[in-house]
């Protein structure tokens, strides 16, 4: 089979759960019956790599564009090179995009080339309003995109059952179509680490458990959320955000104000990393925390999750979305109760009642590290959970039958 798989991220240029996802899926697809694939990747940058049945080629054209407004500036550059994969594929069987930044140029290729098109849902845009503050009225042409493509789809892979639910209610794709495949973990790479150089690096209190973060500064990530938990905390602990790369300025100056406010009303030490750290070193801090939080307030997988897991951290997290389908309640974590605002708010995901979210945040941390043998015993839960349901090897061979079913039908 012929695959070529559509994304924004590849290595090295990798920023959200979805360029993790294809990091790894794409490694493990060119290691399912290698001699009968070829798999080619066509990304946003300057990436060129050839490696037995893989070939890697970046798109990052010079080529200025006019736009009504700066925020558009992006959206236009996204189709820019969606234009150029579409002519850059032919002789494929399936054309698989990640995010609706690929989503035209796969359009395209199941028109001209006469490939298959899938999708795997990494998130939706109507789900995603305050992408409009990055976007402005591009976000309104993502959304158009996004729904085109989910009606032109030969197949739907959705990372959750949460995701299937709401590619079926906002797009309409049959359920006939859609396959769930959840996302998968390194077991190799992501593995119990403990290196307290990394934490003396970081000015981390070795004498003191920490509650880590790690993601982007984004509505999505739910981050305040967890900042304005701290004030409630009432174990002796210390908070470590590892969060850099905000969405916008506003949002980035929001969190400032809120993690100043925070270190003003409460006693518990706050060190915020304002960057992406390199792998090795998110892996030691995930090993040596003592709860790792996920405050999302829209998450259709929450792959983060899965690595603190598979390093033997316990979670907690909101209770939304595909957590629910990773984090097992008082055996790998805890998840907490989330009520959104709801449709009709300009804000719809987030929490209806955000001080009573926050303090439910603490109130969970507080449990877990009040009680060592339980984080002990979660810890350990967490690492066979992911052991036995998540490995890459699976979620590609799992792809793989799903792409010869479609080409076969």
């Amino acid at each position: 089979m012929r695959i070529a798989i559509l994304t924004n991220e590849y290595p090295p240029h990798i920023y959200g759960g979805a360029g993790v996802h294809v990091e790894y899926l794409t490694r493990a697809l060119t290691e399912v019956e290698p001699g009968l694939h070829t798999v080619q990747v066509l990304c946003f940058g300057d990436q060129d790599l050839q490696k037995g049945n893989l070939t890697v080629r970046g798109i990052e054209p010079d080529f200025p564009l006019p736009y009504q407004d700066p925020r558009h500036k992006k959206f236009k550059e996204t189709l820019l090179r969606n234009l150029i994969m579409a002519g850059m594929l032919e002789d494929v069987d399936i054309v698989h995009c990640h995010t609706w930044y690929t989503h035209l140029a796969g359009c395209l290729v199941k028109q001209l080339a006469g490939a298959k098109l899938v999708l795997t849902t990494h998130s939706l845009e109507p789900h995603r309003p305050w992408k409009r503050e990055q976007l402005g009225t591009a976000y309104d042409a993502s959304t158009w995109i996004e729904r085109t493509a989910y009606q032109n789809a030969d197949g739907v892979v959705a990372v959750s059952e949460s995701m299937k639910a709401d590619v079926h209610e906002l797009y309409k794709v049959p359920f006939e179509k859609i396959r769930v495949i959840h996302n998968g973990i390194d077991l190799d790479q992501y593995r119990p680490t403990i290196e307290p150089a990394v934490l003396d690096r970081y000015g981390i209190d070795r004498s003191r458990p920490f509650v880590l973060f790690v993601g982007r500064i984004t509505r999505q990530k739910g981050i305040i959320h967890l900042v304005d938990a701290i004030k409630h905390l009432r174990t002796d602990c210390q908070v470590v955000l590892c969060a850099g790369a905000p969405d916008t300025e506003e949002i980035g100056r929001e969190m400032a104000e809120h993690v100043e406010k925070a270190r003003s009303e409460a006693k518990t030490p706050i060190l915020w990393i304002p960057k992406v750290l390199p792998k090795p070193e998110i892996i030691a801090l995930y090993s040596q925390a003592a709860v790792f939080v996920c405050p999302s307030v829209y998450e259709p997988f929450g792959i983060i999750n899965l690595e603190a897991m598979a390093c033997g951290t316990p979670v907690v997290a909101s209770s939304v979305g595909g957590i629910k389908e990773v984090v097992i309640p008082e055996r790998t974590g805890l998840l907490v109760p989330f009520e959104p605002r709801g449709e009709g708010d300009p804000h719809p995901h987030e929490p209806k009642d955000p001080d009573r979210f926050a303090a439910d945040l603490a109130q969970a941390i507080d449990r877990l590290i009040g009680d060592p043998g339980l984080l002990r015993e979660m810890g350990a839960r967490s690492r066979e959970r992911v052991e036995h349901f998540f490995s890459w090897k699976s979620v590609a061979r799992w792809t793989m039958d799903f792409y010869w079913d479609l080409v076969q039908a």
